[in-house]
């Protein structure tokens, strides 16, 4: 489960490329003003880590999810002229992710039950045990809250009057990847503290518990 929840978050590494653009992008706004320069300080640092992560021949997953990330951020900025919109595309996906998810366990196709059924190789095979879907739904709420957090605590920001980048950055920062980790941590702590049932006729041939 730590290896796969590593992997998931593409290690250390992985979570650092994904706050660098960010921290760029808000460093320079706070002390220059000018959002082109900031823009271009944001996208030219993911540029940097893609050239690394080749040059290096590791996978470019996660800088590029960063760089498309800045890309948007940035069209939104720029477009508008504040530095403020930039971090508004995050807040509308999160509250997007949310909904969704929210939704899956209203109709019980929780969505941690496809990521089960991803590593078990049939999709959908954990619908025919109520016990296991009411667990993916309990699990499932645990992706929402941290979802959930960013948009009640950054919407509010981003909507109050002046130039609300320079608390918009490190909000986003704090609130990104140490969430998720928690999340995802507090996942694996419930599945390795609780009693799963299994169906009988395991390998032992009796009834049991995992």
């Amino acid at each position: 489960m730590r290896a796969q929840l590593s992997k998931a978050l593409g290690g250390v590494r992985g979570m650092v490329e994904a706050a660098v653009p960010t921290i760029g992008f808000t460093a320079t706004y706070v002390a220059s003003k000018d959002i082109k320069l900031s823009v271009g300080v944001g996208i030219g640092a993911a540029v940097v880590l893609l050239v690394l992560r080749i040059a290096q021949r590791t996978s470019v997953q996660f800088v590029l999810n960063s760089l498309v990330g800045i890309a948007i951020a940035a069209f939104f900025a720029l477009r508008s002229g504040k530095a403020e919109d930039a971090f508004l595309p995050g807040i509308m996906l999160n509250a997007g992710y949310a909904a969704a998810m929210i939704f899956s366990i209203a109709v019980r196709w929780p969505i941690v039950g496809f990521i089960i059924g991803s590593v078990t190789g049939d999709p959908t095979a954990w619908r025919s045990d109520p016990g296991i879907v009411k667990l993916c739904s309990r699990l499932t709420w645990l992706l929402v809250l941290p979802c959930a957090l960013r948009v009640a605590v950054q919407y509010p920001i981003y909507l109050a009057s002046g130039d609300q980048s320079g608390l918009l950055g490190p909000a986003k920062i704090v609130m990104g990847w140490p969430l998720q980790v928690a999340a995802l941590a507090t996942m694996v702590w419930l599945l390795a503290r609780g009693r799963t049932p299994l169906p009988a006729g395991d390998d032992d041939g009796e009834p049991g518990h995992a």
